[in-house]
């Protein structure tokens, strides 16, 4: 096993095992002859919780979608980047959206954003984003989707909830 670069002596670091696992999966790789446009045509934007399988979830295989991941699974102006040019760009046509129970995102609040800058003397640029509901900050992922002129697809925008103990996907439907 790789160590550190740091010492040699040095015990090896999470990063050092997932290189020495990169090596073993290049081994055998071999180039599945894919562009970048996802064949489903379609980005999912979920949270960045590691219990989120998204490709099994959702019984997606390699080159299907899109995978677009943060703390919350929130749109924000980043996310809108990303989904622009994956629709312009990479011809996707589908968002779907994937919040879940039990996030993080309902434990800490905005207070973040100043405790951080009491730390370190600098106040992030960005939002927490942190909710209380995450059905209602589904909905307003979907309405800052379905709204933003800088994507060309919004009428197949959809929003659910990720079950992190049944495994289940639950539908939020928008405001109408």
């Amino acid at each position: 096993m790789s160590t550190s670069a740091h010492s040699p002596a040095s015990t090896p670091t999470v990063t050092d095992r997932l290189v020495e696992a990169n090596g073993r999966y290049a081994a055998d790789f071999k180039d599945p002859g894919m562009d970048a446009k996802p064949v489903l045509q379609v980005a999912v934007v979920a949270c960045m919780d590691a219990r989120l399988d998204l490709h099994k979830a959702l019984g997606l295989a390699l080159g299907d979608c899109h995978t677009i991941r943060n703390a919350g699974g929130v749109v924000t102006d980043d996310v809108i980047r990303s989904l622009a040019i994956s629709q312009r760009a990479l011809g996707t046509r589908s968002i779907v959206l994937i919040h879940h129970t039990g996030c993080g995102m309902e434990s800490i609040t905005e207070d973040f954003r100043q405790e951080l800058e009491h730390e370190v003397g600098q106040r992030p640029s960005w939002a927490v984003e942190a909710y209380t509901d995450a059905d209602q900050d589904v909905r307003q992922s979907m309405q800052r989707a379905r709204t933003s002129p800088f994507l060309k697809h919004t009428d197949d925008v959809r929003g659910f909830v990720f079950d992190v103990t049944t495994g289940k996907l639950r539908e939020v439907l928008p405001v109408s």
